[in-house]
């Protein structure tokens, strides 16, 4: 496997897992545990089965959290319709699944105008050779290891080799892993070349989210670095 020498690991929360009636209190203390971003997931009960928040979250969101990177991930069955209000919102990523549009160069270049990161996302049954034309014209790609709708999913190790796929062929390439990840699974993710890491459960239900963060941490920055000298 190619060494992923150019990314550095990177946590992100997702804070659907969180109390949402005290949501940016819990993005805080995320943040203040080691977060090293945000990742918001949108749900519209179109593309997936099941309805979250939209854009006047977001600005809420932004006003009391002014400095936090914001990993919009769009599971959306439009996700051109609202790449401007959540550019006005204060999002910083942009996420949408490859599955979602027809004309996903076209809307790589309408996230990017709007001035915000590009990441394009597949789910578990979307081949991952799908998505390789686009890796080179995105700042992410994001590998789902579980099917997209719901938390408290199990994570899906057959989901590695398409990981693998990317790191080899693109070793600076931001690799995010979502769904089932926590500290029996993170070694799995590490192995394979992921480098943003969400983890809804494992960091927000636990009664100490620093250390599993650190925990995490610690294992993808030992691929990190492995993978590398190993290269050498």
């Amino acid at each position: 496997m190619a060494a992923p020498c150019g990314c550095s690991c990177k946590i992100g929360p997702s804070i659907l897992n969180a109390d949402l009636s005290c949501l940016a209190d819990e993005c805080h203390k995320f943040l203040q545990c080691g977060a090293d971003y945000l990742h918001l997931d949108v749900m519209d009960g179109h593309f997936v089965p099941n309805l979250t928040f939209g854009a006047p979250v977001v600005k809420c969101l932004r006003k009391k959290i002014p400095n936090a990177f914001f990993d919009m991930h769009m599971m959306v069955a439009k996700p051109e319709q609202w790449v401007q209000d959540m550019a006005d919102a204060g999002a910083d990523q942009y996420t949408f699944h490859l599955e979602a549009t027809e004309k996903p160069m076209e809307l790589i270049q309408q996230i990017k105008a709007a001035g915000m990161k590009v990441g394009i996302g597949i789910k578990p049954g979307t081949p991952v050779e799908q998505v390789l034309p686009y890796a080179e014209h995105v700042d992410m790609v994001l590998i789902m290891t579980v099917e997209p709708g719901f938390g408290g999913q199990s994570f899906m190790a057959d989901m590695m080799p398409k990981v693998e796929v990317l790191r080899h062929k693109y070793r600076e390439l931001d690799i995010e892993v979502d769904g089932g990840v926590g500290l029996s699974t993170i070694e799995a993710v590490g192995k394979a070349g992921a480098n943003m890491i969400v983890s809804g459960s494992a960091v927000v239900k636990s009664d100490n989210p620093r250390q599993v963060i650190a925990v995490m941490r610690d294992t993808i920055e030992k691929w990190l670095k492995g993978n590398y000298e190993a290269e050498r």
